[in-house]
């Protein structure tokens, strides 16, 4: 349940270049806790391995945790598999084609 609150608070979070948040996006690929560090790890991916809003995102990703009251995470930057376009939800279909994008 808690992760569907963290997978909630991340729609939050705009992918800069098309518009759309990165959970509809596809973007995430697992949230799991680490116990250690009692820390959130967001194993994430980009539309482009070159992308360079990396900061941006996680910065956005900063403020949406705080958000749903996550004090700590790490972002796991995943470049494998490669995101496709075949990720995006339904509804991040719904908003793509709002914003203009044949998909």
């Amino acid at each position: 349940q808690r992760f569907d609150e963290i997978q909630e608070a991340l729609k939050d979070v705009i992918d800069p270049e098309l518009g759309v948040n990165i959970v509809d996006l596809g973007l995430i690929y697992d949230l799991s806790w680490d116990d250690e560090e009692d820390a959130l790890i967001i194993s994430m991916t980009l539309t482009s391995a070159g992308c360079p809003l990396t900061d941006v995102i996680e910065e956005e990703v900063g403020k949406a945790l705080d958000a749903a009251k996550v004090e700590r995470f790490r972002i796991n930057w995943v470049w494998m598999p490669p995101w496709g376009p075949e990720r995006i939800s339904e509804d991040g279909r719904d908003m793509m084609r709002a914003l203009g994008f044949s998909i």
